[in-house]
């Protein structure tokens, strides 16, 4: 029966753990940008075009 309370306490101290960190993205800004991703795939390369790799342009 102990255990169960262990196993509560611990849950719930995760639940929290994750509301934290929930609250944190919320007010850093996380959420703000709702239109891009609707938009992204529009911008994509043309197919069979790859994209530029920056470290190989370097030399």
């Amino acid at each position: 029966m102990s255990v169960l309370f262990v196993l509560i306490g611990a849950s719930i101290i995760v639940a929290l753990g994750f509301l934290l960190a929930f609250i944190w993205s919320v007010k850093t800004g996380q959420y703000e940008d709702d239109y891009t991703p609707s938009v992204r795939m529009l911008f994509d390369n043309e197919p069979g075009v790859p994209k530029k790799n920056v470290e190989n342009n370097k030399q």
